[in-house]
């Protein structure tokens, strides 16, 4: 039976959302929009600009594993399978490079900045840690931000240590008042004694010994949601930020 007038436009509307929905994505500035292809490749581009010599590691690193497993091919039959499996291990060696060296360009990029933990933070396994970005800051935009995972709350202060003491003393006696008995910590970042660098910032936080029990994080993320809800949100200066997101795909094999 042949479609009305109706079926046809509709089904040309459709099209045409699908079609303009595809355009808006693959224009889009935003890296969540992106494929796993391009994240890597605003990747590579965003860290060569601020660190030449990774372009030169990753050749090295991968053409070095692509050589050392395809010789094996020589003593090892059948030697295609080696050299199929040299080139595989080359680009996992060069994109493990290129997932390090991404690392330190983002942190160098940032670094200073207001706001940076947010970097840190942002690499943390969303799995087992959950953050919130500037929960308090002051009007020198010394900033609180704040970390539940498997160690507990962990208040990390970034700014003026001077100002940030008695700003972090405060939040925690909030934050203990409706924790209950989960462990809340404070951490200072820089890079002055007794202080943490952004660049070793998460894996701090990964290394704090484990306090609580993930079924615990969501009763606490539960519990700090009237305390979020009497006090505006903190604006604060934001950029565009490089993804791992797809470098870390393409490594785990999608």
């Amino acid at each position: 039976m042949a479609k009305s007038e109706k079926a046809k436009e509709l089904e040309a509307k459709q099209k045409a959302a699908v079609k303009a929905a595809k355009q808006a994505k693959k224009n889009s500035n935003d890296p969540k929009d992106w494929g796993w292809f391009r994240q890597i490749r605003e990747t590579y581009r965003i860290t060569v600009e601020a660190d030449p010599q990774a372009q030169w590691l990753m050749l090295g690193g991968g053409l070095g594993a692509t050589l050392l497993i395809a010789l094996l091919g020589i003593f090892l039959q059948p030697w295609w399978l080696w050299l199929i499996t040299g080139i595989m291990a080359g680009l996992v060696a060069a994109l493990y490079i290129l997932l390090n060296r991404a690392k330190k360009a983002t942190y160098k990029r940032y670094a200073g900045k207001p706001g940076s933990a947010e970097v840190a933070l942002s690499m943390l396994d969303k799995k087992k840690y959950d953050y919130t970005a500037a929960v308090t800051a002051t009007k020198q935009l010394d900033v609180v931000h704040r970390v539940v995972g498997p160690s507990g709350i962990v208040l990390i202060g970034e700014g003026s240590p001077a100002r940030l003491k008695a700003v972090l003393t405060s939040e925690a006696r909030k934050h203990e008042q409706v924790a209950y008995g989960v462990p809340v910590t404070t951490v200072l970042m820089g890079d002055g004694e007794g202080q943490v660098p952004l660049e070793k910032l998460a894996d701090h936080l990964k290394k704090s010994p484990k306090a609580i029990k993930p079924v615990q994080i969501t009763e606490v993320k539960q519990r700090l949601r009237a305390l979020d809800a009497v006090r505006p949100k903190v604006p604060i200066p934001r950029g565009p930020m490089p993804t791992m997101k797809g470098a870390n795909r393409a490594m785990r094999g999608r």
